[in-house]
Parts: C-alpha cells; structure tokens; sequence
C-alpha cells in the first residue's frame, strides 16, 4: 500500500527533475536574445522554471501536516496496485519488445496478451485481433504514409 503523502512527494520529486532537466537542456540551446530574435532554449527555460516551482509547491503541501489529501493515510490500496501493474507491466513489456520484435509483431503480441491472458476475448478472437492491428499498423504507416516504423532485430536477422 502507499500512502497519499509518499505518492504526492514522489510525484512533486519526480516532476522537479524533469523540469530541472528541461531547464539545463535549454541553457544549452541558448536563453535570452540574439540579433534573430529570441534564442531557441527561452520558452523551454522559462516552462521548465514554472514546472520546478510548481514542483516545489506540492513538495511543500505534501511536507508540511495539514488537514489535506496529504493526510489521507492510504492513497493506493493493494487491489488498485494489482490493477495498475495490470496496465503498466504489459505497456513496459511491450515498449521493451519493439527493438527486438519490431512494431508489428509486439503490437499483435501486446493486443494478443491483453486480451487473451486476462480472458476478455477468446483465443480465436484475441489472435485475429492481434492480426487486425499489426496489418491495419502495416497498411497505414508503410503502405499509405510511406513511413517505416521499427522492423526490430529480429527482422533485421531474417533479412526483412
């Protein structure tokens, strides 16, 4: 279980150093004016900043005791940890496959796997599924958008 206050620190924490990492990559593109106009890293610079104080202000709320969501003892409980490693595990997984698969073989795998594992959909059905969406991805990215999406290493291997 996870309580309220550790999720709202986490997430002020986590936040902070994303917008920590879009301020120091926008001092890298430039901030301020040059003889064009404004430098390219000024609007990102000046978002990262709005982001690290908002950032610092739930870090705050969260810290200090209140009568708040903060205070709430448990934000998560075990059933909802169980469903949301239900939606984000096979996601990861799926992400993790594309270089090695390729988009259309983890798609098929990913829809086949979602619907087929916690058996929302039959076999049957769950494969033509999966079949559906890799050559619907195929036939709109490769065919009609004339874009290669990742073939993956184990085309790579096979000579595809």
């Amino acid at each position: 279980m996870i309580s309220r206050r550790a999720l709202e620190l986490a997430t002020a924490v986590l936040t902070g150093s994303f917008g920590v990492a879009v301020v120091v990559q926008s001092l890298d593109n430039g901030i301020g004016w040059s003889s064009a106009g404004v430098d390219s890293g000024t609007f990102p610079f000046v978002i990262g900043l709005v982001i690290i104080l908002g950032s610092l202000y739930n870090l705050v709320r969260g810290v200090l005791p209140a009568t708040s969501l903060a205070s709430v003892p448990i934000a998560i409980t075990q059933i909802e940890l169980r469903r949301l490693a239900g939606l984000f595990v096979p996601a990861a997984i799926f992400v993790a496959a594309i270089p090695l698969l390729g988009m259309y073989l983890a798609s098929a795998l990913y829809i086949f796997a979602v619907l087929a594992v916690p058996r929302h959909q039959s076999l049957l059905r769950s494969l033509a599924m999966a079949a559906a969406t890799a050559l619907a991805l195929y036939v709109v990215f490769e065919r009609m958008f004339q874009v290669s999406l990742p073939h993956g290493a184990l085309a790579a291997a096979f000579g595809f």
